[in-house]
């Protein structure tokens, strides 16, 4: 089997983020130029038009439903204070939008008529979002305050007459509320009072304004397609998390409660509608159209490659939608799909940078035990070559979040590592989102450390595979991830080769005294209070235990990281290299909380790559 370079690799493109324009045009994002840009195309695989040309990354592009223009967002340097720009693609000219550089700025889409966008801003205070709505050729100050927040806001989007604008209000991870608020007026009007933790997500309006589709786990473990009557507040059940046709791989649901619906998306004038379940980390997409307030009536359902699909962008007359979908073995590419047919076509063609696509390998869905007896679910993958007679060794890759999941898309450093002789690991522990909430709180505050537990019980299982070598398994990880990297080598040091902690938590307390402000609460809700859970904080922190690690340890941060200091990896560093811990640090000055510009990726998996070629 022909070795390719890991640069080959972090080459291979990925296309998503698309938006059907009212001219037929799709834009969407690609990273051809090794960072994200604004890019198009009017057909099927036609050769695509680049638009913008920074070497930031573009987040996000949203068309307009009534001109030849679009919308985009770009930060600097990682540090996720985006900025907002108009993009006329006749003449390709760009205007800023917002030109406030100390401010975040979160997409709230357009108006129906094209003449005005929403957002929602920190301007006035860091640590809270208001919400702002400005013409389409409006720039700098020119937008209107219609909403003074005092939490984590967000603009789900306007109403069908234009008067009204969801706004989705999270106070963690599992706990949402939803309102609307009056353009006009400022009035804002409170649809979801209730006790405990319940997510609101996805919210949809309905195609007469009387009513907001979305998913909740209201009363339910997992998430349903629920509809949300404006008028009375009361709920009704659209359709549940029960898996429809069975033919994706894998376990059972974790409770009586179905699987996640992960999304929905409405087309209001032809009330045609998309929604996705999570069914063990795979996307079932069904499309249908709303024949009675909460009834779908189902059409055929798209023929997209088996993983992960979603960013549903419907066409203006609703006859099509866009949508972008990736597998174990599939680079992400844009589909578009005939929304009664199912006819399905890939607009878009990302390149494999020459790798033969018949060379990735497929992960496989597994389920291990852990302590208490729960059954943990993970990707395993093995090279394709012969098994070495010492076994594999093996990468155990651990998702960030925590409250994320690990899904079968395509990951170009998995690719690699397998072509290189690597199994791969990819756990989705306790805490991990996707298999209901009580799955996902099971590692709150005081059981964090149960999670780095579900860690040992994957080694014990790779432990029982003779294709295994089991003195040679590698801790990796970003974010929180990295945090579980330095968990695992501080709790369970004799198990593990090496560790790679990419932009990772050290220390609990310094990481939520030194978090953007915005952020606190929201991670405090997770991890514990500081002033109520500092002492248990400090006693889980890796920075704190690091005379216990006894494996070569990597560091990898961005200096603009807005989320976990860069502090966090100077500190477990230096205290590393004071107990003589094989230790390595790079930094990135123009990265953030990870790393965007492929010049960067390179560098730093390169890196990667020898500190295991020299400790593994």
């Amino acid at each position: 089997m022909h070795r390719y370079d890991v640069e080959r690799y972090l080459n291979v493109r990925g296309a998503g983020g698309a938006t059907l324009g009212p001219d037929g045009r799709l834009s969407f994002l690609l990273d051809a130029t090794g960072t994200s840009q604004v890019w198009s195309v009017d057909r099927p695989l036609a050769w695509p038009e680049q638009h913008t040309f920074f070497e930031e990354r573009v987040t996000f592009v949203d068309a307009s439903p009534e001109r030849s223009e679009a919308v985009f967002g770009m930060d600097e340097g990682g540090n996720e204070r985006a900025q907002l720009y108009r993009l006329e693609f006749g003449s390709g000219e760009i205007t800023g939008l917002t030109e406030r550089p100390e401010a975040k700025h979160r997409w709230g889409g357009w108006s129906g008529d094209g003449e005005r966008f929403a957002f929602a801003s920190n301007r006035r205070e860091e640590s809270v979002f208001d919400v702002y709505v400005q013409g389409r050729e409006g720039t700098g100050d020119d937008a209107e305050l219609v909403h003074e927040g005092d939490g984590w806001l967000s603009v789900a989007g306007w109403s069908p007459d234009d008067d009204r604008l969801v706004v989705h209000e999270a106070h963690s991870s599992y706990d949402h509320d939803l309102y609307t608020l009056d353009v006009d007026s400022g009035e804002l009007t409170h649809h979801t009072p209730h006790e405990g933790d319940v997510r609101y997500g996805s919210p949809e309006w309905g195609p007469d304004g009387e009513a907001i589709y979305l998913v909740t786990d209201r009363e339910s473990d997992t998430l349903r397609l629920e509809r949300l009557d404006l008028e009375t507040d009361e709920f009704s059940v659209v359709v549940d998390g029960n898996a429809g046709d069975g033919n994706v791989p894998g376990g059972s649901p974790p409770g009586g409660d179905g699987w996640n619906v992960d999304g929905v998306a409405v087309h209001e004038e032809s009330r045609r509608v998309v929604y996705s379940r999570n069914v063990d980390g795979y996307t079932e997409i069904t499309v249908g159209e709303l024949v009675a307030p909460d009834r779908i009536d189902e059409f055929p359902a798209p023929d997209l490659p088996r993983g992960v699909a979603g960013g549903v962008s419907f066409g203006p007359d609703g006859d099509r939608f866009a949508i972008t979908a990736t597998g174990g073995t599939d680079n992400a590419n844009v589909h578009v799909v005939e929304t009664t047919t199912g006819e399905t076509e890939r607009w878009t063609n990302a390149s494999t940078a020459g790798i033969p696509r018949d060379t990735f390998v497929e992960p496989e869905l597994v389920h291990y035990p852990t302590f208490d007896g729960r059954e943990i679910p993970a990707f395993f993958s093995t090279p394709e070559s012969e098994t070495p007679e010492s076994g594999y060794p093996v990468v155990v890759d651990v998702h960030g979040g925590p409250e994320s999941q690990r899904r079968p898309s395509f990951g170009a450093v998995k690719q690699y590592l397998l072509n290189g002789g690597y199994a791969v690991l990819e756990p989705n522990v306790r805490g991990s989102s996707g298999y209901g909430k009580a799955y996902a709180a099971l590692d709150d505050v005081e059981k964090r450390m149960d999670s780095v537990a579900d860690l040992r019980a994957g080694v014990e299982w790779l432990h029982d595979h003779p294709e295994v070598d089991p003195d040679r398994i590698v801790a990796m990880g970003g974010s929180y991830g990295g945090f579980m990297v330095l968990a695992a080598l501080t709790e369970y040091p004799e198990l593990w080769a090496a560790g790679v902690d990419v932009v990772g938590i050290a220390n609990f307390v310094t990481f939520l005294e030194n978090t953007g402000d915005w952020r606190r609460e929201l991670r405090e809700a997770e991890y514990g209070s500081l002033a109520e859970d500092r002492e248990f904080l400090e006693s889980i922190s890796p920075i704190n235990n690091v005379d216990r690690i006894e494996s070569p340890l990597f560091v990898l941060h961005g200096a603009n990281d807005p989320r976990v200091p860069v502090s966090e990896a100077e500190r477990i560093v230096e205290e590393a290299s004071e107990r003589d811990v094989p230790v390595r640090k790079l930094i990135f000055e123009d990265e953030g909380h990870g790393f965007s510009k492929l010049e960067n990726r390179i560098e730093a998996y390169r890196a990667i790559v020898e500190f295991l070629e020299e400790h593994v």
